[in-house]
């Protein structure tokens, strides 16, 4: 297998990182998170121009046909530059979902205003008594005329404050935790009965919970068949991961870079502290850990678009969950050899701490990826 990039891929990298240089500094980051949007608009129509937007969507909708190896790249340097934008919910999850399961009529409805950043949309797929799991679904959808009714409460709903859309898992058949009689169904924000109440996460992105209370759609709004939609959102949440895998090798990646660089400039008794063996040693093991973790994100992406769901899940869950031990020692190596300034929020090695630990939590902690990919071996 070739793993070099392509020049185009090498461009885009190249793109991201002066747009990060240039447009998206630290303190412009900080001024963004303090904001009520929570992020910038003016990014967001950029990355639309850049065609950041429609990476992963097919040409015949406008996209550049791009796969999770692509989307990978860009979400390394999301990582790096702590983004806050909602690429990952609108682009990769929600979208790769319309664009995987939803009909023609629907894609060429969304895709082409995704891509043009139009449109954001969120997907609405956890519940409070659920953990992670994506089948306990207690939300309902009820036939009603012509359409559905939908009635229920997710939790944790990222991106949600800014989307216009939702993609909200529903329950038309079955008990609460049965594999089988979990849809999908696109509902606009502005429906009657459905609120949000919107909150900060401790990254400095935006969540929010959503209610339905008898919120009525129409048939279109059905994403593929009645009772069939478990399938479809593990395959946009799997994609998720191995998304968030790439996020989290780029902001190790920077942690990294960040603590050489204090070690070779902070002294102590008239040397600089990177001169201590111990800490060299420790500096090596955080090394090793990032170049360990690109390779497992590497083969999350590379399974990401597999229609093995198996194979799949099973590469996605030891990616995520070897990522997030090794995020778990760089970043607390990082800050224990930052001294007390690396706890300190004017330093950006606090945020990326932050951001790592956010990123076990999403999707599945360390604890439950390591259960499912043991359950996967027996």
């Amino acid at each position: 297998m070739d793993f070099n990039y392509s020049n185009e891929q090498l461009a885009l990298q190249d793109t991201l990182r002066r747009f990060i240089d240039r447009d998206y500094g630290f303190e412009r980051r900080r001024e963004l998170a303090r904001s009520s949007l929570g992020f910038s608009a003016e990014a967001w129509a950029q990355y639309a121009d850049l065609g950041l937007l429609s990476l992963p969507f097919p040409e015949e909708f406008g996209g550049l046909d791009g796969n999770s190896v692509d989307v990978m790249l860009v979400m390394e340097f999301v990582g790096r530059g702590l983004m806050l934008e909602p690429f990952l919910s609108t682009v990769v999850m929600c979208g790769g979902l319309i664009r995987d399961a939803a009909s023609d009529e629907l894609r060429r409805t969304m895709l082409p205003r995704i891509g043009a950043g139009e449109i954001k949309v969120s997907l609405a797929c956890y519940e409070g008594s659920a953990r992670y799991e994506l089948s306990r679904v207690a939300c309902t959808a009820v036939r009603s005329g012509g359409g559905w009714r939908l009635s229920g409460q997710k939790t944790v709903v990222l991106d949600a404050p800014s989307a216009d859309y939702f993609l909200v898992s529903a329950r038309t058949g079955g008990a609460v935790a049965d594999p089988r009689g979990m849809s999908v169904f696109l509902v606009g924000r502005e429906a009657a009965g459905a609120t949000t109440f919107a909150y900060p996460t401790q990254s400095g992105g935006r969540a929010a919970d959503l209610r339905l209370e008898n919120v009525v759609v129409d048939a279109n709004a059905l994403i593929g068949t009645p009772e069939t939609g478990l399938a479809i959102v593990e395959r946009a949440v799997d994609r998720g991961i191995a998304a968030l895998c790439a996020e989290a090798v780029g902001i190790i990646t920077a942690l990294n870079e960040a603590t050489l660089n204090h070690l070779k400039t902070r002294k102590q008794f008239g040397v600089p502290i990177g001169n201590f063996q111990a800490l060299q040693h420790r500096m090596a093991d955080m090394f090793i850990a990032a170049e360990q973790a690109r390779s497992m994100a590497v083969i999350a992406a590379v399974h990401a678009d597999s229609n093995d769901a198996g194979a799949r899940r099973r590469a996605i869950s030891g990616a995520k969950a070897y990522i997030g031990q090794a995020a778990r020692l760089v970043g607390q190596q990082a800050v224990q050899m930052h001294g007390a300034m690396g706890v300190v929020d004017d330093l950006i090695v606090s945020h990326y701490f932050k951001r790592l630990t956010m990123i076990d939590l999403s999707l599945g902690d360390v604890d439950f990826h390591l259960a499912r990919f043991s359950d996967m071996l027996t």
